[in-house]
């Protein structure tokens, strides 16, 4: 039997997949956590091979989270369980760390060849995201506007493409409404554009979210 921890702030859903990983005898869930502290609480206190951790959880930005996690137990596999479809979240994920990166709208099977994957010390990602990064790679070269962005840059510049305001971007991300103004004048000064509407358009024409948030 290998050791689950699970992290997610959807009750249900921790219960779902608890019960998948359950019933396939293979695997042993040892713990759960609904938010950032706790996971990292629970990280620190539960040795396991695993963690299936969702990016967006309260009191902790995800990819920030994912490098606490290896800092605090380096040999933790982590695989990303999100509604965030977006390749360039897949690909921040495993540079902050994660060793696999699904979709909530996988199959069960798909999520225990994952963590049955990772678990072994490989990597997964799903047939999706390796089209979009094989397109990618015979796409234009260069560093990209939006590349030029830290994680905590990126989680911003998402939410001003969404529409969100200023006030509900800091609630979402624990941040203060001067902070988040700060963080977006970096945005435009990195992407060099000249006001938000260009960032909105900007991330319409690349394509960059397929969800809303």
């Amino acid at each position: 039997m290998t050791d689950v921890l699970i992290a997610d702030d959807h009750e249900l859903v921790r219960e779902g997949l608890h019960r998948i990983l359950l019933n396939s005898r293979r695997f042993d869930v040892v713990g759960e956590a609904g938010d950032g502290p706790a996971t990292i609480d629970l990280v620190r206190s539960t040795p396991a091979k695993v963690i299936v951790l969702d990016l967006s959880m309260p009191g902790r930005n995800g990819l920030e989270l994912i490098r606490q996690i290896k800092k605090e137990r380096p040999a933790i596999s982590i695989l990303v369980l999100t509604m965030q479809a977006e390749q360039q979240y897949a690909v921040r994920a495993f540079k902050a760390g994660a060793s696999g990166y699904l979709t909530k709208g996988c199959a069960a099977s798909e999520l225990l060849a994952a963590v049955s994957k990772v678990a072994a010390g490989g990597v997964y990602v799903s047939i999706s995201m390796a089209e979009r990064y094989a397109q990618d790679l015979h796409g234009p070269a260069g560093d990209l506007p939006h590349q030029r962005l830290s994680d905590r840059e990126f989680e911003v510049f998402r939410r001003i493409a969404f529409g969100k305001t200023i006030t509900e971007i800091a609630t979402e991300l624990c941040l203060s409404a001067k902070t988040v103004s700060t963080y977006k004048a970096r945005i435009l000064e990195k992407m060099q554009m000249p006001h938000e509407a260009a960032l909105v358009r900007y991330a319409v024409n690349q394509k960059l979210f397929d969800e809303d948030l």
